[in-house]
């Protein structure tokens, strides 16, 4: 029974993975991994769920929680994933899961996609003057753009980090990078958001090079938004 059960799971998932997969689209990622992922993990927890519900009919009790797991799991994953294209064909760009691409300092908006979240990272330098907390026109214009996508989706969570390099104190720097995530807070509340929003100041943690030149300075400059499905997945994007 154990392994009929496995392979039930297995073969529903297989199938919302393969649904999945029809997505398309220039600047869409189609790994479909949060559904996957969901749907797998749904498809499992429902099959032994059901199984254990009744000592008579496991394999029916199995068959429908793994189908209403899958359901579920899928869902929140799909959900994550539309929201990651969403974003990124609004900002003018792709999905870009490769951990080197924060380390290129000609991207200056990165989309990415953890297990739990969203992400988008921009640039210090398309952000703000220097040590200003004030948005630039043109950063305020794509903040913008993601407060009406938000707007389709008032249950994300959505979570505002700031970063500075190591010059100056340390308590100067979190004072710096409060008020810089504070302030693109401002914007997107500022259009009606039901969402639940916060901002935190991470100062110089979490570097993504040593600070040790110039370059690799302004590479740690930077504010990152992220958009989670549950309160459950949200992190300390600080350490």
């Amino acid at each position: 029974m154990k392994f009929k059960i496995v392979a039930l799971s297995s073969a529903v998932a297989l199938f919302f993975s393969g649904c999945a997969m029809t997505e398309g689209g220039l600047v869409k990622d189609n790994s479909m991994d949060r559904t996957k992922a969901g749907a797998l993990i749904g498809a499992v927890a429902g099959a032994f769920m059901g199984a254990g519900a009744s000592k008579h009919h496991k394999a029916k009790n199995a068959l429908l929680g793994g189908l209403a797991g899958a359901a579920v799991g899928g869902g929140v994953g799909y959900a994550l994933d539309q929201q990651a294209n969403e974003v990124a064909e609004a900002l003018g760009t792709g999905v870009n899961n490769d951990p080197l691409a924060a380390l290129d300092p000609n991207k200056t908006i990165i989309v990415s996609k953890g297990d739990n979240y969203v992400k988008i990272m921009f640039r210090d330098s398309m952000m703000f003057a220097f040590n200003s907390s004030q948005l630039q026109p043109s950063a305020r214009n794509k903040v913008l753009k993601i407060a009406a996508l938000l707007q389709r989706y008032p249950q994300t969570i959505v979570q505002v980090a700031g970063f500075t390099d190591s010059k100056g104190s340390f308590q100067y720097n979190k004072q710096l990078s409060q008020e810089r995530a504070q302030n693109v807070v401002s914007v997107l509340t500022s259009q009606g958001l039901r969402n639940r929003i916060s901002a935190v100041g991470c100062s110089y943690n979490k570097p993504l090079v040593p600070n040790k030149t110039e370059a690799q300075r302004a590479l740690n400059r930077r504010v990152e938004i992220y958009l989670y499905n549950s309160p459950n997945a949200v992190v300390n994007p600080c350490i």
